[in-house]
């Protein structure tokens, strides 16, 4: 018999305990913190995963910049560059999964060995 293990794509609410509490009200301060935190070696979480409390909170704190009508649904919206996933949960908040920051230098790194760009310059004069 072949089996396989799959991962689920959001975290178990139930055996993972949640990584921020709020209060009454939404701490981007403490999310920018927690994010911090969890960067290391070139890498930043994905994704913000957020129990209904949160969801409630994060929607007023960002009615508040944005107005109440901009923020009907919380459906493909970043937040501190991570993507906001809503969990099915009375509360949890937990930074997941994980992305690669881009820097500058990395466009540069990815040229070719004999790349020589003072005659990729010439050329593309001459066109």
């Amino acid at each position: 018999m072949n089996t396989s293990h799959e991962s689920l794509p959001f975290p178990d609410s139930t055996s993972l305990s949640p990584e921020l509490v709020f209060g009454d009200y939404w701490s981007p301060f403490a999310v920018s913190e927690l994010i911090r935190a969890k960067s290391a070696h070139g890498e930043t979480p994905a994704f913000l995963y957020v129990g209904r409390k949160e969801v409630a909170l994060l929607r007023e704190h960002l009615a508040e910049v944005f107005g109440i009508e901009s923020v009907s649904t919380l459906r493909d919206t970043y937040y501190m560059g991570l993507e906001v996933v809503e969990i099915e949960c009375e509360s949890f908040l937990f930074a997941g999964g994980r992305k690669a920051v881009r820097t500058l230098q990395q466009p540069l790194a990815r040229r070719p060995a004999g790349y020589d760009s003072t005659v990729a310059a010439l050329l593309r004069f001459r066109i």
